[in-house]
């Protein structure tokens, strides 16, 4: 089942001089519980591509419809609550509240949500445990490295059960064993849970172990690649 689909997608800048297309028309589905990269050169549009269909930027023109729903179509109040309860984001600079304990962090989405407070808790235990920083709950960010940190980001991303995570470059400010560990923790949770993500990176270890592979040149399609 489809749990995304794109249709002639376009997003342009500086339309009003000389237009600069980030995405060109572009067509694309995506399943439930694929694990899939998005790679091209910088300023291929991959980013862009996330931004619009995390409902965090809106296209020059298209659909992007996420479980029947055309987010193109909504409006600000209602694209914030279909993003809040439906999409996880975990970007490459973390993004976490640093005042907020690992714990808060985490549970802060389905605060916003108005889950009541013991299944918040309950929640967030159960997700640190799975991105192994169970004995962190009372951690604040700036004493976790860069890897810990991105694993709060993830288990963060998954508290609101979204439809599936976006992640933007997520090992970029990683060294080599802490983007390890991510990738092993996202691709147990994908493969045990059947969680869908759809990754914009530039790293080949992520390509590696990413299912699908679509390439973006020039905002268009190059390549769309499903290992066997």
């Amino acid at each position: 089942m489809n749990i995304i689909e794109i249709k002639d997608l376009t997003k342009v800048y500086d339309a009003k001089t000389i237009p600069v297309y980030a995405l060109n028309g572009v067509d694309l589905a995506f399943r439930e519980g694929e694990f899939t990269s998005i790679v091209g050169p910088s300023g291929s549009g991959k980013t862009t591509l996330l931004n619009l269909m995390g409902g965090l930027d809106t296209p020059g023109s298209g659909e992007i419809v996420i479980d029947h729903t055309d987010i193109t179509r909504l409006k600000s109040r209602k694209l914030i609550e279909f993003r809040l309860r439906n999409i996880g984001f975990v970007f490459q600079s973390f993004n976490l509240i640093p005042v907020l304990t690992t714990k808060e962090n985490v549970e802060f989405i389905m605060q916003l949500q108005g889950v009541d407070k013991a299944k918040r808790d309950h929640r967030t235990l159960e997700l640190l445990a799975s991105v192994g920083l169970g004995d962190k709950i009372n951690v604040r960010p700036n004493k976790l490295s860069g890897g810990q940190q991105q694993r709060v980001a993830v288990a963060r991303a998954l508290a609101s059960k979204p439809k599936f995570i976006l992640a933007d470059e997520p090992t970029a400010n990683l060294d080599s064993k802490s983007a390890e560990n991510l990738l092993e923790i996202m691709e147990k949770l994908n493969r045990e849970e059947n969680i869908t993500f759809i990754f914009s990176t530039h790293d080949p270890r992520v390509v590696a172990k990413a299912r699908r592979v679509i390439t973006l040149e020039d905002g268009k399609i190059s390549g769309d690649i499903t290992k066997n």
